[in-house]
Parts: structure tokens; sequence; C-alpha cells
């Protein structure tokens, strides 16, 4: 495939609203069910504030299950921020989306690394303006926190078995088979266990955890 010259490169980040009992469940017996809601919270608005520090493309916030939560519209008061919701669908489905709306090469981020950072989002871009067709950050997990394409590539997202130790390794088979160049800048890590938390007791993000961790 030919190389893509690209000047900007979008960020698309799908984020849940922080409803107790529907974010971060893994978490709830060491955090509470409000206090890991609350740490979904501060992780979602921890991601904005990357995105657009990146300073790479337009910035898209996917919501669900709709835009409307408090959170959103703070955020969208803060930032310069699109927002829109979801649509139905696996999570392939809205990725596919995310990049189908965007119509421009695209990042593609979740909102439960905290550890991502402008420079990684910043490099990711340079990937595509490189003239690669995609670039992946995995995920120490087996699966990965960003994803970035020059244009919607379908066969990537669907029929996958998501949130799996095996979503890189298929997503690295399917980019040979469709004959598509990437690179992986980094790998990171994200907050969805205890041991997480754990990990960012020890790495210092007392940011992220104060009044809602008993031990941070």
């Amino acid at each position: 495939m030919s190389p893509v010259s690209v000047d900007l490169a979008g960020i698309a980040i799908l984020a849940k609203a922080p409803i107790p009992g529907r974010v971060k469940t893994r978490l709830a017996m060491l955090l509470g069910s409000e206090g890991a809601a609350t740490l979904h919270a501060r992780l979602v608005t921890r991601t904005v504030e990357t995105a657009v520090a990146a300073a790479v493309g337009p910035v898209t916030m996917w919501a669900t299950p709709d835009e409307r939560h408090s959170l959103f519209l703070d955020l969208a008061q803060q930032f310069p921020l699109e927002i829109a919701r979801q649509p139905e669908g696996d999570l392939g489905a809205r990725m596919h989306m995310a990049f189908t709306h965007a119509n421009a090469p695209t990042l593609v981020i979740g909102s439960d690394c905290a550890v991502l950072t402008p420079a990684h989002l910043r490099d990711a871009a340079e990937v595509l303006r490189s003239g690669s067709d995609a670039v992946v950050i995995p995920a120490e997990d087996g699966g990965y926190v960003l994803i970035g394409l020059t244009r919607p590539v379908p066969e990537l997202f669907t029929g996958m078995t998501w949130s799996t130790d095996t979503v890189m390794v298929e997503t690295r088979n399917r980019l040979r088979h469709l004959g598509l160049s990437w690179r992986e800048p980094a790998q990171l890590w994200d907050v969805d266990r205890p041991t997480d938390v754990r990990r960012m007791r020890h790495d210092g993000m007392t940011e992220l955890l104060a009044g809602i961790d008993r031990r941070a």
C-alpha cells in the first residue's frame, strides 16, 4: 500500500459515563463502587487532558451510554472537544465507527491507561505521518491501549474476541494478512484490576487515588 502523507491525526477517546456499579467493577472490592467510579472519572479527565495537550489534531469524545452525563458536559466546557454518542455494537464496531466518522488519520484510545502521555500520542501520530498504515501501543495484558490508522480498516475489528489476552496477537496477524505496515512505539498498561491500583500506589499516582484509596 502506498504511504499516506498526513499533517494532522485526530484523537478519538472511547469513554463510559462514571456510573457506580457499571465501571471499574473489578476494583469495587478495593475501592467501593463509588470509589471505582470516581477513579474512572479521573482517568477520563486525565485522558482528555493528555489528548488535548498532545496537540496532534482534533479530539472527539465518544461517550456511552450517551453524551449527557455531567462529566462529559463539563469536559466539553473546559476543553476544545467534540462529543458524540457511541453507536450500538461491540467494541470493534464502536472503534470502527470512530475511524469512519473521522474519515482521516485517527488515533483511537480508551480511558483506562494512567501512564499514557502527550509524548506517546505525538509519537503515534508521527508513525502515521512517516508513512505507516497503522500504529499500535500494546497493553501488558495482551490487548492494546491505542490503535491508529490512516484510513478505516473494518477487518481489524470484526469478529474479534475482545477483553482477552489474545487481542494484540490477533491484531498483528490481521495486519500481516492485510499487507498493512505498522509500528509499535511503546508498551503500556491499563488500570483494570486491584494489582493495577497497587502499581499506581508504587508509582506515586496519588492525585488519581486521593480520597478513594485508604492506603494512598
